[in-house]
């Protein structure tokens, strides 16, 4: 299949008309979220005027809105690689992932052991750490090897026990890139009897997620980090949801998948998210089928990124004073690149490139525990994303504007 040029894809984006001064935006803001195009706009826009209802009552509105949600799922279904009735909705991952373990945590005992990373974005830490000290859990850390950017190798082998009962992962680090091989230790962590959580925020734009493969008992992920809004997507394999001792009202769903969707959802919210990946699919053309296309779009993504990334890499590298971390270029890894200027703290940087037209993200980005074993947890790190819209300009304009900062030519 032929993916549309960057070009065509960034048509798709009204954002991407702002300028600072006679300089257009470019947006390296991606990991922390993406801009969005017309026709998620467009489709939220629809369902508020013209379906907007609470859902399961007998009028045409409700049957609509029914009928989106439905929709919605087979759609987010076809892009994490589950079934429908695996997939629910959320305000956000984090909040979803602290229901999610609050039910897990109702069979802990005293003693019981949670395996989380020191690689990981504080959502996938939080409330492990909450339920640990609530139910009197032990919490096991699999140390951030700093000479790889990647888990200490063989580390959750040794961490794992009779009394391990969860292992929380992430599939991509959202602050260095590092793609892990979530797979292989889920597969470690099922044979020790624990269940499985996967942080897939940041893998989830990049790489085309097949949950059923990973074979985690949940797997989440944010629309709004591959184009979609502010909402949160769970991917809850059927027999694990439904053992799940799940806080709720009398009245509410008690069956997989809505027994997690606690109260009444963000409906414009959902039907956005199922437009984002479908958009997506789109780039594609029309041809075969939504996870065919997607498959081929993930895949030229993929490879357009990684030129994009080496291009940053190597700019980078060959400026004194600026470090960069994370894995290198054509590894396991995606197009987000942390970086850190020597005596400047990274909001300054941050700063300073805005008025160029450069959009980057600043300080630690929940991912708190990597920036104080960078021992950056004061001045933060500097992180640029690639998305589906970036260009090698704005590669160019980013290097050039760091170079500007060190070398005091601005």
């Amino acid at each position: 299949m032929t993916v549309a040029s960057v070009g065509d894809i960034r048509a798709h984006f009204p954002a991407l008309a702002r300028h600072e001064g006679a300089q257009p935006v470019a947006f390296f803001d991606g990991p922390g979220g993406t801009q969005v195009p017309r026709v998620v706009a467009a489709a939220m826009t629809d369902y508020l005027l013209h379906h907007n209802a609470n859902t399961h009552w007998a009028y045409p509105t409700s049957v609509e809105t029914d009928a989106l949600l439905a929709d919605a799922r087979a759609t987010l279904a076809d892009f994490l690689g589950g079934t429908p009735g695996e997939i629910s909705f959320g305000a956000n991952m984090t909040t979803i992932l602290f229901h999610v373990a609050r039910a897990i945590g109702r069979a802990l005992s005293p003693g019981d052991e949670i395996i989380v990373t020191e690689l990981d974005h504080h959502a996938n830490v939080a409330p492990w750490q909450a339920l640990a000290k609530e139910r009197g859990a032990v919490l096991r850390w699999i140390p951030l090897d700093l000479s790889t950017y990647r888990h200490e190798e063989g580390a959750l082998a040794s961490l794992l026990s009779p009394r391990t009962k969860v292992v929380a992962i992430g599939a991509a680090s959202n602050s260095l890139g590092t793609i892990s091989d979530v797979t292989a230790m889920v597969a470690l962590a099922k044979a020790a009897g624990a269940i499985t959580v996967v942080d897939a925020v940041h893998y989830a734009p990049h790489a085309l997620v097949d949950a059923a493969a990973i074979g985690a008992d949940f797997l989440l992920c944010s629309a709004y980090k591959f184009y979609g809004p502010h909402i949160g997507i769970c991917y809850g394999r059927h027999a694990a949801t439904a053992a799940l001792d799940v806080p709720r009202l009398e009245p509410a769903p008690d069956y997989v998948p809505e027994i997690l969707e606690t109260g009444t959802q963000n409906h414009e919210g959902i039907v956005g998210a199922a437009a984002a990946v479908d958009f997506l699919a789109s780039l594609a053309g029309p041809d075969g089928t939504r996870r065919a296309r997607l498959a081929s779009v993930m895949h030229a993504l993929h490879e357009r990124s990684d030129a994009l990334l080496q291009q940053l890499w190597d700019g980078l590298h060959a400026i004194e004073g600026v470090t960069v971390f994370g894995p290198p270029p054509g590894t396991a890894r995606t197009p987000t690149l942390a970086f850190h200027v020597q005596g400047i703290a990274s909001e300054q940087v941050a700063q300073f490139l805005a008025p160029r037209g450069v959009y980057v993200s600043h300080g630690d980005f929940y991912a708190t525990t990597v920036a104080r074993r960078l021992g950056l947890a004061h001045e933060g790190l500097v992180r640029a994303g690639c998305s589906c819209y970036t260009t090698t300009e704005e590669i160019a304009r980013l290097v050039d504007g760091v170079r500007a900062l060190v070398q005091g030519t601005a």
